[in-house]
């Protein structure tokens, strides 16, 4: 164990445990919440439209298993992933000078391991 490792690491088991993947967790649980929160959102959006024209609101349940609720779902998901693919892709081979997230302008690719 190196000096000054963080308390989870010093603690050792199920805590450790959680914490080696704590990353894996925080982006399921955003996932999760996000997705928690549209269905929501947009239940709730649908039932007032249905009211306006005098339709009959619908449950959680029944939206969740309706084609316009995935539809929006696909809609939303897509682009989040193309715009997030991009960025990953992006940043394997291209560079920005002074970024910390970037590699160095002047390093060779074998050094960066995109070769």
């Amino acid at each position: 164990m190196q000096k000054g490792a963080p308390w989870p690491v010093r603690h050792g088991g199920w805590v450790l445990r959680i914490y080696e993947n704590s990353l894996s967790l925080a982006f399921l649980l955003l996932f999760f919440l996000s997705f928690t929160l549209h269905a929501l959102g947009s239940v709730q959006a649908y039932n007032e439209d249905q009211l306006q024209h005098g339709g009959a609101p619908v449950s959680l349940t029944t939206f969740l298993h309706s084609s316009r609720f995935w539809f929006q779902s696909f809609q939303n998901w897509q682009s989040e992933f193309l715009g997030l693919s991009a960025m990953v892709v992006l940043s394997i081979f291209l560079r920005q000078r002074g970024s910390a997230e970037s590699k160095p302008v002047d390093a060779a690719h074998s050094d960066t391991g995109t070769e």
